[in-house]
């Protein structure tokens, strides 16, 4: 099935063509990124227009095979002269490139209204990932013009106020269109069979390499997380996506004798509801799930409602944490989770898990999680 390039590749891409313009005073058509996964990105620069002190071009978005409801959308960036900038400053005064590129949202683009999410509220919903690679590609452009100014770009989607009422955006607290995001700066077409397909033969991969336990996660932020705080080799993992309850089938039927699986709170709490194909358009009960603990664990009728009114697991957890009950929460859910897992698994083989936030870090693991890790590890670094 075809890649496409999410909106944040069209929204860099479309960044460093203006920026070129507005420094090089010509045309640019055609404009190559490189994405985060390393795939190169050749875009057709659209509808360009200038004006003395600025430039906008659009990019149009590209979802590959994958019904993404942005596909077809032009995603605009306009790049302009800061007011305050000095184009003749001296190379001495001057601070990083990148710390003198300026990004907000414009038309089409959500703004943010509430907590929990990648960026504060107030913010134009583009996220940390699409802001570093809009940065770099513009900052290679003022680096190779010599450009010792500063630089706003401003990203717009017109009509995208109308998309984002087909996303969650609405439900998120995101005002007023669409989300800027990607973290690979690729869209994977989502045919079930396409990634349960994938997922089997990462899996059969590994267990023909030698793994005894399959290291598992939804998706990249997991994987990062491991990396992160366990300095978990990404090549050792495998992503799930939202086929939880699938993948331990695979697991199981593939050999494995073990499985650590680690995730964000926004996927696991489904798990702890007996929730197994974690997709939002398969089920969504996460706060009734984490209120229900919440009571069990003596939270009072107010803390409920709360938890029942946030909209993102990020924020209820933060209630939670407000009122004392984060912690004997968290280690619930984690019974509950650990409960259906095992409940699929059907003895087949031995599963650990553990749960984080991006707020709050780590918030439960299983008893075993981290002498699993370790002896892995070891057998890995013996290798």
């Amino acid at each position: 099935m075809r890649k496409g390039f999410t909106t944040g590749s069209c929204a860099s891409a479309a960044a460093k063509a203006a920026g070129r313009m507005l420094l090089s005073g010509g045309i640019v058509d055609k404009i190559r990124i490189i994405t985060p996964s390393g795939e190169p990105f050749d875009a057709q620069i659209l509808e360009i227009s200038r004006t003395a002190g600025s430039v906008r071009c659009a990019v149009r978005k590209d979802g590959g095979d994958d019904p993404d409801v942005t596909s077809g959308a032009l995603i605009f960036a306009e790049v302009s002269l800061r007011e305050s900038s000095d184009p003749d400053a001296s190379p001495e005064n001057l601070t990083e490139t990148s710390d003198r590129i300026f990004i907000d949202g414009g038309e089409g683009v959500g703004r943010v209204t509430r907590p929990g999410l990648d960026q504060p509220p107030g913010n134009a919903a583009i996220n940390s990932v699409p802001r570093s690679m809009i940065k770099a590609e513009v900052s290679e452009v003022m680096d190779a013009y010599d450009f010792a100014g500063e630089l706003d770009v401003v990203i717009s989607v017109p009509g995208g106020d109308e998309i984002a009422q087909h996303t969650f955006n609405p439900r998120l607290g995101i005002k007023g269109g669409i989300s800027i995001i990607g973290t690979s700066g690729i869209v994977e077409p989502m045919s079930r069979k396409a990634i349960l397909d994938t997922i089997r033969v990462e899996l059969r991969q590994k267990y023909a390499e030698g793994c005894k336990a399959a290291f598992i996660s939804p998706g990249n932020y997991g994987l990062e997380y491991m990396r992160e705080a366990y300095d978990v080799d990404l090549d050792r993992s495998v992503k799930c996506s939202n086929f939880i309850g699938e993948t331990i089938d695979m697991t199981a039927e593939t050999g494995f004798e073990e499985m650590l699986l680690t995730g964000h709170a926004g996927k696991l709490v489904k798990v702890a509801g007996g929730i197994m194909n974690t997709h939002s358009r398969d089920a969504d009960a996460r706060m009734e799930i984490i209120s229900a603990e919440a009571l069990r664990q003596g939270a009072s009728q107010s803390v409920q409602k709360q938890i029942l009114d946030s909209l993102t697991t990020e924020e209820a957890f933060t209630v939670l944490e407000e009122f004392g009950y984060l912690q004997s929460v968290a280690s619930g859910l984690m019974d509950r989770i650990l409960f259906y897992l095992n409940r699929r698994a059907e003895g087949r083989l031995r599963i650990e898990c553990i749960m984080y936030t991006k707020t709050h870090g780590e918030l439960a693991s299983s008893d075993g999680a981290p002498g699993m890790i370790e002896k892995y590890k070891e057998i890995w670094n013996g290798q």
